[in-house]
């Protein structure tokens, strides 16, 4: 496949904040496309998985014919970037899932769903990230953590203090990348610039 300097990057757009994250890829020079049926996904050079409920989200991909079609351009070498319930999304492995929880996999990570709590719960911290070159002021909500990964796996961002210290919330392995967290909610573009820099490299 062909990237352009420009490429085409795909939201899915079942759940979650699907114009936020329109913007944040524009803004590191990628054109964009909501996806929500199969044909849509097949002219994406990338594609994102915003936030919502990973429950919820995997249902509606399967009524919306996408799971299927999703798990197979992801095998394919499709890159993709999920974000929270877009993190669980990518994940071989789940725990705190619920009965027959569905997931795209991909990802050689163990991911505990809901890890820092409810919604009361929802905090942000500074990270350094690699390949940011500045620390990274993430915004948390209900969020997940991985609690394992495989020997392909980029450890990309741990929580830096606090009672989660250590705590693993991004994730990089071949095309994929993921992140407890919701960087298109911080006004600050540059995790999608380095997924748009990933596709670029595709």
């Amino acid at each position: 496949m062909f990237v352009t300097d420009s490429p085409l990057i795909g939201v899915l757009a079942l759940q979650g904040d699907v114009r936020e994250h329109r913007a944040m890829l524009e803004r590191a020079g990628a054109r964009t496309l909501a996806v929500r049926r199969p044909e849509e996904l097949h002219q994406v050079d990338g594609i994102v998985m915003p936030g919502g409920e990973s429950t919820t989200m995997s249902k509606l991909a399967r009524i919306f014919d996408l799971l299927d079609p999703l798990r197979e351009s992801v095998r394919s070498g499709l890159p993709a970037f999920g974000t929270c319930a877009g993190m669980i999304m990518l994940a071989d492995h789940i725990e705190g899932g619920v009965a027959g929880q569905e997931t795209i996999g991909g990802l050689d990570v163990v991911v505990r769903r809901n890890a820092f709590g409810r919604q009361v719960d929802s905090f942000e911290a500074e990270l350094d990230v690699t390949g940011v070159d500045a620390v990274f002021h993430a915004m948390f909500i209900r969020a997940p953590w991985v609690e394992k990964v495989g020997a392909d796996v980029e450890v990309v961002a741990r929580v830096a203090s606090g009672p989660a210290v250590g705590r693993i919330v991004a994730v990089r392995q071949g095309a994929l990348l993921a992140t407890s967290f919701h960087p298109e909610i911080t006004g600050d573009h540059r995790i999608h610039a380095l997924f748009v820099d990933q596709v670029r490299g595709a």
